[in-house]
C-alpha cells in the first residue's frame, strides 16, 4: 500500500466531520476526510434549526458542503472507512481501506448507532413520524396527537417540554417503571395522560403513525412519537478502547475536544446527548480550531513553515 502523511485524518463526513475539514483547509492544513457512511439521520427528509439551512434536505447538505471543500486543495475527501487507527500523538497510522496514511493528530466525528427497541412497527415509522428532537421535527406536526415513550423516570420531564409544540400529550412507559405520585401529579396538572401498560407494536400507513397498541388489546391513537433509545459507540470507536462517560458517550476535555488517547479528538453526536446538526457543526469547528493550534505552534517551534 502507498502511503501519504496529512496532519489530520477526519473519520466521519456528517456536519461535523465537514465543518472540521472547512476548518482546517481555511488554515491551510493538509487533512484527509474518510466518508464511510451510510449517514445517521437516513431517515430524516430535512435538517432544522439550522440557520440559513433550515428545511435543507441532508443530502443536498453533503453535496454543497463538499463542493465548497474542493475549493481548498489540502482537503482531501475520500468515500472510505477508517478501519483501524494505531501509534500516538505526532505519528499516527489510519487504514483507510485502500491506504495506510500518517496523521499527526486524528479528529473522529463518526456520531453514534441508535439502538431501537425491539416494538413491532417501530422501525418503518422511526424518522417519519417517530422522532427524537422536537427542536428537529416539532413545528412540522404541531398541535397533533403526541406521545412519549420514556425509559427511565428521570426522562419523564420531557413529556412536559413537549407540551410545547402539542397540547395533545400521552407519557407512554411501556411497562419498565412505576410512575412516581408526585410525578403523576405533576402530569396531570399539565394535562398529560399516562399510559403504563406494554407497548405490543406501533401501527401506521406508510411512515405516518395511527395508533400505538398496548397489552390486553387497547389501541391509543397517536400521530407523533418521540423517544431517546440508546446509542453506542460505532465499531471503530470501540475498537479504540477510549474512555466513555456514564452514558456510554466518548469522554473529552473542555479544551481541545481531545480523548482519552493523546492526540485523538472526537465532536459530534459520539460526544453529548445533545444532538443537531448545527451543534454537531459548531463543535466539529470548535475541534478544528483547537488543533489547528497546536499543530502551527509545533511546528513554528519545530522551524517548518505554516502550511507545509
Amino acid at each position: 500500500m502507498h502511503e501519504s502523511t496529512f496532519d489530520v485524518v477526519i473519520a466521519g463526513g456528517g456536519p461535523a466531520g465537514l465543518s472540521a475539514a472547512l476548518t482546517f483547509g481555511r488554515a491551510r492544513k493538509r487533512v484527509l476526510l474518510c466518508d464511510a457512511g451510510p449517514r445517521r439521520n437516513a431517515a430524516a427528509t430535512h435538517i432544522h434549526t439550522f440557520v440559513t439551512r433550515d428545511g435543507t434536505p441532508p443530502v443536498e447538505f453533503r453535496r454543497v458542503a463538499r463542493e465548497q471543500l474542493r475549493g481548498y486543495p489540502s482537503v482531501d475527501v475520500r468515500d472510505t472507512p477508517v478501519k483501524s487507527i494505531s501509534g500516538h500523538k505526532g505519528d499516527f497510522e489510519v487504514d483507510s481501506g485502500s491506504e495506510v496514511v500518517r496523521a499527526r493528530r486524528v479528529l473522529l466525528c463518526t456520531g453514534m448507532v441508535d439502538l431501537l427497541p425491539d416494538i413491532e412497527g417501530l422501525r418503518e415509522l422511526w424518522g417519519g413520524s417517530v422522532f427524537q428532537c422536537p427542536y428537529c421535527h416539532g413545528w412540522e406536526v404541531q398541535d397533533r396527537r403526541f406521545g412519549y415513550l420514556a425509559s427511565t423516570v428521570e426522562a419523564i420531564e420531557f413529556a412536559l417540554l413537549l407540551r410545547g409544540w402539542s397540547p395533545d400529550m400521552m407519557l407512554f412507559t411501556d411497562g419498565r417503571f412505576d410512575v412516581p405520585v408526585d410525578q403523576r401529579q405533576r402530569l396531570a396538572s399539565a394535562g398529560i395522560l399516562v399510559e403504563e401498560r406494554r407497548i405490543v407494536r406501533l401501527v401506521g400507513a406508510g411512515a405516518q403513525l395511527e395508533r400505538i397498541e398496548v397489552d390486553g388489546g387497547a389501541a391509543v391513537a397517536r400521530d407523533v412519537l418521540f423517544m431517546h433509545p440508546p446509542q453506542r459507540p460505532v465499531p471503530l470507536v470501540d475498537g479504540l478502547g477510549l474512555e466513555l462517560d456514564a452514558q456510554g458517550f466518548v469522554r473529552i476535555d473542555d479544551a481541545a475536544l481531545e480523548t482519552s488517547i493523546p492526540g485523538i479528538h472526537a465532536a459530534g453526536d459520539l460526544v453529548t446527548k445533545a444532538q443537531a446538526a448545527l451543534m454537531a457543526a459548531a463543535a466539529g469547528m470548535r475541534a478544528a480550531t483547537a488543533i489547528n493550534h497546536a499543530l502551527t505552534i509545533e511546528r513554528a517551534v519545530g522551524g517548518r513553515r505554516v502550511g507545509t
